[in-house]
C-alpha cells in the first residue's frame, strides 16, 4: 500500500486517523487481530482500585472492625484513631492513654458528656471540621468523634523515684520541652536508657507521642524507661525541685557543661528542635548548660545535644 493509499497520510483523513499504540496491522500485515479486553476486566480494575483507597483512608492508615464493628484505625502517627461515641467513651473510661479527642464543629447531643469526661482527665479537646472526622475514619459512622490513643502507656512520676531508689543513685531525670519530632523523642528515650537515667518527661500539647515511630527509633528502650506525660512543664519543674533536684536547661548561652557541677539529684531540660527551650521553663531552672561549638555550624540536633549532656552528667556521676 502507498503511502498515498493508507489514510494514516491521507491529509483529509489524518485528524480522524487512530493513533497507533504499539504494533498494528502495518507491521503484522492483513492476518493481523488486535486483543481486546474484557469488559469484566475493566470493571473489576476499578473497582479494586476503589476498593483499596476506601480500606485505606487516602493514606490515613490500617484499618480494621472489632467483634461489635467499632471502628479502629491506626494513623500514619502511630496512634490508634477509636470513632463513634461509645466507644470513645469507652476509651476515656478504660485503662489506655487518650492523647486526643477530635469533635467534629456543631456535634451535639452525648458529645457533651465525652466533653466533660475527657477534660476531667486533662484530655485535649479539639473542634474541628466534619470533613477532619471524615478522613480519619473514612466510611464510618463516627457520629462526630474520634480519639487519639496511645498504643503504650505513660509511667507516673512516683515510678521514676522508685527506679532512682532501687539503683541506689540519685534521681537522674530527662524533661522535655515539646520534642515533636518523634525520632528524636525515640533516640533520647534510648540514650536516658543507656546512660541510666531514671525517666524522662514529655509535655501533653505540641510533642510527639509514643507512637510506632518512637518505639522503634527508641529500639526497646521505650519498654525499660519510664515516660511520664505531664500538662504543665513549669509547674512539673517546680514540683521536682521541692523533691530536691536541680534543674538544668540546654541553651547556647549557658555554662559550658564539662564544668558545671553536674552531682546529686538532676534533671535536665531538653528544648524543642526550633525554638529551644521556652521562656517560662528556662526561668524555673537553676543553671543552663552549653555545648561548645567550634564548627560553622552553631548548633546540634536536639537528641545529639541530649546525648552529650546526658553522658557529661553519667561522667561525674561515675567520678564522684
Amino acid at each position: 500500500m502507498s503511502k498515498k493509499e493508507n489514510k494514516r497520510f491521507n491529509d483529509t483523513d489524518r485528524k480522524t486517523a487512530p493513533k497507533r499504540g504499539g504494533k498494528n496491522r502495518r507491521d503484522y500485515g492483513d492476518s493481523y487481530e488486535p486483543k481486546r479486553r474484557s469488559a469484566s476486566a475493566g470493571r473489576s480494575t476499578s473497582r479494586g482500585r476503589a476498593d483499596r483507597n476506601a480500606t485505606r483512608g487516602r493514606g490515613v492508615g490500617r484499618d480494621r472492625f472489632d467483634e461489635r464493628s467499632e471502628f479502629v484505625n491506626v494513623g500514619l502517627d502511630g496512634l490508634e484513631v477509636v470513632a463513634g461515641r461509645n466507644p470513645v467513651t469507652e476509651a476515656l473510661n478504660g485503662d489506655r492513654e487518650v492523647e486526643r479527642v477530635f469533635i467534629a464543629e456543631g456535634a451535639e447531643g452525648s458529645i457533651s458528656k465525652i466533653v466533660a469526661i475527657a477534660r476531667e482527665q486533662g484530655v485535649i479537646v479539639d473542634y474541628v471540621p466534619k470533613e477532619r472526622i471524615d478522613a480519619m475514619a473514612p466510611g464510618v459512622k463516627h457520629q462526630g468523634v474520634v480519639a487519639k490513643v496511645s498504643e503504650y502507656k505513660y509511667s507516673e512520676m512516683e515510678d521514676v523515684f522508685a527506679r532512682a531508689e532501687e539503683s541506689g543513685e540519685d534521681p537522674f531525670i530527662i524533661l522535655l520541652d515539646e520534642i515533636e519530632d518523634p525520632h528524636n523523642l525515640g533516640a533520647i528515650i534510648r540514650t536516658a536508657e543507656c546512660v541510666g537515667a531514671h525517666g524522662v518527661v514529655v509535655t501533653k500539647r505540641r510533642s510527639s507521642s509514643l507512637t510506632q515511630t518512637v518505639a522503634l527509633a527508641a529500639a526497646g528502650a521505650i519498654e525499660r524507661v519510664p515516660v511520664v506525660q505531664v500538662t504543665n512543664l513549669a509547674r512539673t519543674i517546680d514540683e521536682l525541685k521541692e523533691k530536691g533536684l536541680w534543674i538544668g536547661a540546654a541553651d547556647m548561652d549557658g555554662e559550658v557543661y564539662y564544668n558545671a557541677n553536674l552531682t546529686g539529684p538532676i534533671g535536665l531540660v531538653i528544648g524543642n528542635e526550633g525554638k529551644g527551650v521556652g521562656r517560662l521553663v528556662k526561668e524555673k531552672c537553676d543553671f543552663v548548660l552549653s555545648v561548645p561549638m567550634k564548627g560553622t555550624i552553631n548548633s546540634l540536633n536536639a537528641s545529639n545535644a541530649a546525648a552529650v549532656l546526658m553522658y557529661g552528667i553519667r561522667r561525674q556521676r561515675d567520678t564522684n
